[in-house]
């Protein structure tokens, strides 16, 4: 089921499955932020295959008249019919992504609850440029940070996107995964392996400034990725782990410089 964390595989014949579940345990165990009500779902192409998900997908998600909902479900029929390279979905492309979902009522559908979204294609994609070692933990990592963004208040659905914004709470999960990946209480990871995540997240950074979504520069993700690491390393912070509220309010404090790089 979508709605349960139970019985879910990750990855091209579940080959993440073990480490991710792990993570995703550690991570719930090493914040003090509330998480038991977080679940972590898998997002398959095969999915594509069913129209009646297809069509909740349109009118819930995007608002979409039956009508439409319905041409857009068709022409998604005759695309896999006409190009079998697209798998029935099962293409990497459909599902290279990842996400925090925070719970939200849905028209039609009901309520939806928190949480974390593991594409396929994403994971695939790391994989094919050899950070199948370290990617899925860092994102998972970066995504487990959007939830103690929600629960302090720092990112929710109410409040507008805009560049400056998302910038801040991307960069910022960026540096609360990397804090956790290093930290002797958390991952314990060793420094090369933070840094290559250091190397994911700034593969997935972009300069377009006036995007809403606006990620951070691939020079700023890996910087915030080096501040986070360091604040665990630090000989002053060894032995606790920071609250998800003080490390946001440390991260801010520091934002100004991480932004300049």
């Amino acid at each position: 089921s979508e709605n349960s964390s139970e019985n879910q595989h990750f990855g091209i014949n579940g080959k993440y499955t073990a480490p991710l579940t792990k993570s995703f345990n550690d991570l719930k165990r090493f914040w003090d932020t509330k998480s038991d009500n977080v679940i972590m779902v898998a997002a398959h192409g095969s999915m594509l295959q069913d129209r009646n998900k297809i069509l909740t997908l349109y009118k819930a998600e995007y608002g979409y008249s039956d009508e439409k909902a319905t041409y857009y479900a068709d022409s998604l029929t005759t695309l896999f019919k006409t190009y079998p390279e697209y798998l029935n979905g099962n293409h990497p492309f459909f599902t290279i992504n990842a996400y925090a979902h925070q719970e939200k009522n849905y028209p039609g559908v009901g309520q939806i609850g928190d949480k974390i979204v593991f594409g396929d294609g994403l994971l695939q994609a790391f994989d094919a440029i050899g950070y199948g070692d370290i990617a899925p933990q860092a994102i998972l990592a970066h995504e487990f940070a959007h939830h103690i963004q929600y629960n302090l208040g720092i990112k929710d659905y109410a409040i507008p996107l805009t560049p400056e914004g998302s910038r801040r709470t991307e960069l910022m999960a960026d540096a609360y995964a990397a804090y956790f990946l290093i930290h002797a209480q958390g991952a314990a990871l060793p420094l090369q392996s933070v840094q290559r995540a250091g190397e994911v997240f700034s593969s997935l950074g972009d300069c377009v400034f006036d995007l809403k979504e606006h990620h951070g520069t691939p020079t700023q993700r890996k910087v915030a990725t080096e501040w986070g690491y360091k604040l665990a390393t630090d000989v002053h912070e060894q032995g606790r782990i920071l609250s998800g509220r003080e490390f946001a309010r440390l991260f801010d404090a520091a934002l100004a410089n991480i932004i300049k790089k």
